[in-house]
């Protein structure tokens, strides 16, 4: 790195974590005045002096890799002003077999009918997005990624332990979703072993994160295409043969313990992309309408999460079918997602087999954000994790996400269910939080001071939200509901032994009351 004499204004002295520092910054840009106003970072500093780290950012700039990490992005720099690039990015990266895996479990792990599996998944879905959509409106009006905002909440050291849930989260994600790719090239010829599908998600994911936003978003602008077409072959198939059974609904408490856990695993999909919301708008301009954001963000998510957990629900009902030899459920048994969705399209022959390889090849739209992001959550961390450039960060994480993978192949059902409640639960304590301090302290996007983000001693101490997310997880435990343990509340949600999960629910709601209470007393003792 460049010597600490550098004329990048990035902050105080005293506070080393900080943005790259270059030895001959901007003098000579004529908005300097500006980025010393806002703690903007020109793209061209990135490259400036003679240490290693300029060395590699200036190979990346010749190949056109995206070089800017978690540094705000100046307004001279935000020239993405396509409202459809920010709804295309979640279309393609739900419009895959991963959210239809969500919408079997409906039955092969809640015992749903269809009805109210249906219901289950929509309600909770259209509740799940919320905090995505909000959060995605912050990229334009600030120009900084979403861990990054979280200091605004969490201050300087808190939002540390924030970004090693992301760091987990976003890893999980990757490796569970390379798991649902992997078992339907493994339908598609019994001789592919699962690891060698894992290796191809990945690799084909790490190319196009590597590059960064631009490519990103331009995979995702046209990489749904394809994929919603073979899901309309696949439904077209299967109503066409009559096989759909009309599951009914159950009644009494475990039907209520049931929806509520199911729910939970719907909501923890849904609500998933909340801690890197803003990295996919930190190029929209700042002038971008906050309603049209939020809307290009939804009509993103909601579309194609109801489409193909809705789909998912409906095939897995042929599971039941009584007719000596059901091809659906010995499908599902040897390959899970990938041998039921093989039993659709058996009819189809080759294409068939050739719209399994298009699936699968599908998740790569999905680990995207994942693999793209954790780099950014990353770079939080401390000094030194800034001064690896991202698209390093990038390849480690593809590493790590494979290194898991492929272990958990054989055990991917239950991995997905207790994955997803752990997203459902941590996610719904940081919302709870950030939503409260917005409003109630805040009052809104006016009370920020972009311009501190990188100040240590300017931002909260972040002792309310440590607490408050304390108070959170103790909500959580008591409303979970896992194979492990079951809360006092959430034995009182449904049958047992497993009773119903009503972890998110009370981990936000515990959070967000204490935040409230805590942040004043922090606020006096503190002020800050």
């Amino acid at each position: 790195m460049a010597s600490k004499s550098s004329t990048i204004p990035i902050g105080a002295d005293e506070d080393l974590e900080k943005a790259p520092q270059v030895d001959n910054a901007y003098a000579t840009n004529s908005n300097e005045e500006d980025h010393i106003s806002d703690h903007a970072v020109p793209g061209e500093s990135f490259e400036y002096g003679n240490s290693l780290y300029a060395k590699v950012q200036r190979l990346a700039g010749k190949f056109n890799i995206e070089q800017r990490g978690i540094e705000r992005v100046p307004e001279s720099e935000r020239t993405d002003t396509s409202y459809f690039n920010i709804g295309s990015m979640w279309l393609a990266a739900n419009m895959v077999v991963s959210s239809f895996a969500i919408g079997v479990l409906g039955k092969s792990l809640f015992y749903l009918g269809f009805v109210d599996a249906i219901l289950v998944c929509l309600f909770f879905n259209l509740l799940g997005v919320l905090t995505v959509c909000f959060f995605s409106c912050f990229g334009p009006a600030f120009g900084l990624r979403q861990m990054v905002l979280s200091r605004f909440w969490f201050g300087w050291w808190a939002v540390k332990f924030i970004a090693i849930l992301n760091v987990l989260a976003c890893i999980g994600w990757s490796a569970a979703n390379a798991i649902v790719g992997a078992q339907l090239l493994n339908a598609v010829n019994t001789d592919v072993p699962g690891f060698a599908g894992i290796l191809i998600i990945t690799f084909c994911t790490l190319f196009i994160t590597f590059a960064g936003y631009k490519v990103v978003h331009i995979y995702e602008y046209w990489s749904w295409i394809p994929t919603f077409i073979v899901f309309i072959i696949v439904m077209g198939t299967f109503a066409h043969s009559g096989d759909f059974l009309n599951l009914p609904m159950s009644a009494g408490t475990s039907e209520l313990g049931n929806c509520l856990s199911f729910g939970s695993t719907v909501y923890g999909f849904a609500t998933g992309w909340t801690s890197y919301a803003a990295d996919y708008t930190v190029y929209q301009p700042s002038d971008r309408s906050r309603r049209k954001v939020f809307l290009a963000t939804w009509l993103g998510l909601i579309p194609p999460l109801l489409f193909t957990q809705f789909l998912g629900i409906a095939v897995m009902t042929a599971t039941d079918l009584n007719d000596g030899h059901n091809k659906y459920a010995a499908g599902y048994a040897a390959s899970v997602n990938g041998g039921l969705l093989g039993a659709v399209l058996e009819p189809l022959g080759g294409f068939g087999k050739f719209c399994l390889v298009i699936l699968a090849l599908s998740i790569i739209a999905n680990n995207c954000p994942n693999i793209y992001s954790v780099s950014l959550t990353l770079q939080v961390m401390s000094r030194y994790t800034q001064r690896v450039p991202r698209f390093i960060w990038v390849f480690l994480a593809s590493c790590v996400s494979l290194a898991i993978a492929i272990p958990g192949y054989s055990h991917f059902e239950t991995v997905l269910q207790n994955f997803m409640n752990f997203i459902a639960y941590w996610l719904a304590i940081y919302s709870g939080i950030a939503v409260a301090d917005h409003f109630v302290f805040k009052r809104g996007f006016g009370g920020y001071c972009p311009e501190l983000y990188d100040q240590r001693g300017k931002l909260p101490m972040g002792l309310a939200a440590s607490v408050a997310f304390c108070f959170g997880v103790a909500g959580m435990v008591t409303g979970m509901s896992q194979s492990w343990w079951v809360g006092p509340i959430a034995q009182h949600a449904g049958e047992l032994p497993f009773g119903g999960d009503v972890g998110f629910e009370l981990g936000f709601s515990f959070a967000a009351v204490s935040y409230c209470i805590l942040r004043p007393i922090e606020i006096r003792m503190v002020g800050r």
